[in-house]
């Protein structure tokens, strides 16, 4: 599962792109876009804080710290 970071960057790209078309249509999706990603981003967040155990940039860090030291040894 993708942490609240990497949602909110979706985001940003959305809004990126969002400027570099003009007004109307695509526009407006990709600004409706940005809102969803940011929405998914919040409710990541409040799940995690009320599940820590699903936190999986932590749950990442660990992996990686557990991978490097067997490489390691």
């Amino acid at each position: 599962m993708k942490t609240a970071a990497e949602y909110r960057k979706h985001a940003e790209e959305c809004r990126v792109l969002a400027k570099q078309v003009p007004e109307g249509e695509h526009r407006d999706q990709l600004l409706e876009m940005a809102r969803t990603w940011d929405n998914l981003a919040a409710d990541r967040e409040t799940l995690v804080r009320n599940h820590p155990e699903l936190d999986t940039a932590k749950n990442l860090i660990r992996a990686q710290a557990h991978r490097s030291s067997r490489l390691s040894e």
